[in-house]
C-alpha cells in the first residue's frame, strides 16, 4: 500500500465561474495525490453516458450473472479515460491501493472491480471513475493562485452521494460562500 503526496492531497477542488476549459465547468474534483511532482485527481460530480457497469464488467471480462451492488461510472477527467480508478472508504484495501488519507483510499485494479460485481469484501463507500484529472510540476499551484479553483475540505456526502447536480453547490455552500458572489470577471485593485 503506497501513501499520497501532501500539499492539497484529501481536499476538494471547484471549479470557479472563470473556469475557461468547458470539460471542468462547476466540476468538483478529489485529489488524491498533490506532491512538488504534480497532482492526480477525480471529477466526483460527472457522469460518463456510454458505458454503464455491466458493460464495463463485460469488457474487462468479469464474469457475474447480476453485479451484486451497481455503481454508476464517473467521468474522472480527461487523461487516460480508458483506464478506471475505484476512490473508496479506507475500510478496504490491497497491495496496489493508494492511501490518500486515514479516510480514503484509491484503488486502480480489476480485482476491487470484481468484488464490488461478487458483493465480495467492498469498501462501504466506492465510487467509480473511467480517467482522471491530471497536473504537471507546480500547475496547479498556479492555477490556485491564479483562482481558477477553489479549494474545499471533503466529506464522504459530496464524495460518495448519489447527489451528482448538486455537488458543486455544497461544496461552496459548505465554505460558508453565497455563490452569487463568485464572479467570472476577475479585478484588480
Amino acid at each position: 500500500m503506497k501513501t499520497a503526496g501532501t500539499y492539497l492531497t484529501g481536499q476538494l477542488l471547484l471549479a470557479m465561474p472563470a473556469m475557461s476549459d468547458p470539460r471542468f465547468d462547476r466540476t468538483v474534483i478529489y485529489l488524491c495525490a498533490h506532491s512538488p511532482e504534480g497532482a492526480l485527481g477525480l471529477v466526483v460530480n460527472r457522469l460518463v453516458d456510454h458505458i454503464n457497469f455491466p458493460d464495463l464488467l463485460d469488457q474487462l471480462n468479469i464474469e457475474t450473472d447480476t453485479p451484486a451492488r451497481q455503481i454508476r461510472v464517473h467521468f474522472g477527467g480527461p487523461v487516460e479515460t480508458g483506464r478506471g480508478f475505484v476512490l473508496h472508504s479506507a475500510d478496504y484495501t490491497q497491495d496496489s491501493t493508494l492511501q490518500v488519507n486515514d479516510q480514503i483510499g484509491l484503488t486502480a485494479s480489476v480485482g476491487i472491480l470484481e468484488a464490488i460485481a461478487q458483493g465480495d469484501e467492498t469498501p462501504r463507500h466506492s465510487l467509480l471513475a473511467l480517467g482522471y484529472a491530471g497536473w504537471g510540476p507546480g500547475q496547479l499551484d498556479h492555477e490556485v493562485h491564479a483562482n481558477v479553483w477553489l479549494q474545499a475540505p471533503a466529506d464522504d456526502a459530496i464524495l460518495f452521494d448519489a447527489n451528482i447536480d448538486s455537488k458543486w453547490d455544497r461544496a461552496v455552500a459548505s465554505l460558508g460562500i453565497d455563490i452569487s458572489f463568485l464572479s467570472s470577471d476577475a479585478g484588480h485593485a
